[in-house]
């Protein structure tokens, strides 16, 4: 399964530097000097072509790369939304058993304590105020149910048996 870890937002400057969204934990890594990038534009699902890190660089909060052939801002200017993206086998597996890639726990079916069943998580949000899982209801009441992905809400977290738990408070799941 692909990973988004990165999209192209514009380009910067005359000299071919691109402006990066980072979708990754782990930026230094990802985008370092000399790192090879998988690149495809957003709708394409095959074709992807790849690109060498020759600079990075943090400008006002965002990253910005200069990528190997890249030389001018026409070149960058054809790369905008151009998506970055990893095999989700290639990853390492987390060392701390309370971390989880995003694709992990999307298709996870949402229980109570009391095992009722709440939904499905369609996919993990990231907003300033932190993650949220976005969850499908199993009763059909309502497009998504939003629950903060923090431990006093989220009591366990089960891969293998397909499970999240939640002990949501008064009036989180209510449809109002």
């Amino acid at each position: 399964m692909e990973l988004v870890v990165g999209r192209v937002a514009k380009s910067h400057g005359v000299k071919g530097e691109v402006v990066v969204d980072v979708r990754t934990d782990d930026p230094e890594q990802r985008f370092a000097v000399g790192a090879v990038l998988r690149g495809r534009k957003p709708r394409t699902q095959t074709d992807t072509v790849s690109y060498t890190v020759e600079a990075a660089r943090d400008h006002s909060g965002r990253l910005l790369l200069r990528l190997k052939g890249i030389d001018d801002r026409a070149e960058a200017d054809a790369l905008r939304g151009t998506l970055f993206v990893v095999e989700s086998d290639d990853l390492p597996p987390s060392e701390d058993p309370d971390e989880f890639y995003d694709h992990e726990l999307e298709g996870l079916k949402v229980r109570l304590l009391d095992g009722t069943d709440v939904g499905v998580v369609r996919e993990v949000l990231h907003s300033a105020a932190g993650e949220l899982l976005s969850i499908r209801p199993t009763d059909g009441s309502r497009t998504e149910i939003l629950v903060p992905f923090v431990a006093a809400i989220v009591t366990s977290v089960a891969l293998a048996d397909g499970v999240v738990v939640i002990d949501p408070p008064e009036g989180l799941l209510d449809p109002e």
